[in-house]
């Protein structure tokens, strides 16, 4: 990967409607399996609701402090004035003033080593993760 992939910028903060689940790890063999279906039934339950998304989706991770395992949120942004819904939670993101970016095509069964990257020139770079991971 080359220092041009990655692109530190702001990302804006925003409101996402989300289900959350738990995987046993943050490889992508674990985490598919929980992400898949959370993003299925939203969809469902945003269209139960006539709930319309107003933005790609998004998911985003939390390491738990006990067994590695992985709290998986699956969201699409809603709009300003969503507060609720039936079944799932309604979520406003904070604004990143400076994040280590990366765009990654390709299927995600092999988006590992293209994140791996990533964390390595954070690190090489003299950055620090500090919340949870987005994409």
């Amino acid at each position: 990967m080359s220092d041009e992939e990655v692109v530190v910028k702001s990302v804006p903060g925003f409101r996402v409607a989300e289900l959350t689940g738990t995987a046993v790890g943050f490889d992508p063999e674990h985490i598919g399996p929980v992400v898949r279906p959370l993003f299925g039934r939203l969809m469902d339950r945003l269209t139960d609701d006539g709930i319309e998304g107003v933005g790609p989706a998004v998911a985003y991770y939390e390491t738990t402090p006990v067994g590695g395992e992985v709290v998986v949120h699956a969201g699409i942004p809603v709009g300003p004035q969503t507060r609720f819904g039936q079944g799932f939670a309604v979520v406003d993101l904070p604004e990143i003033p400076r994040a280590a970016t990366l765009v990654y095509g390709g299927p995600m069964d092999h988006v590992l080593p293209a994140w791996r990257s990533l964390e390595h020139w954070i690190d090489a770079n003299g950055y620090r993760a500090d919340g949870p991971a987005r994409e």
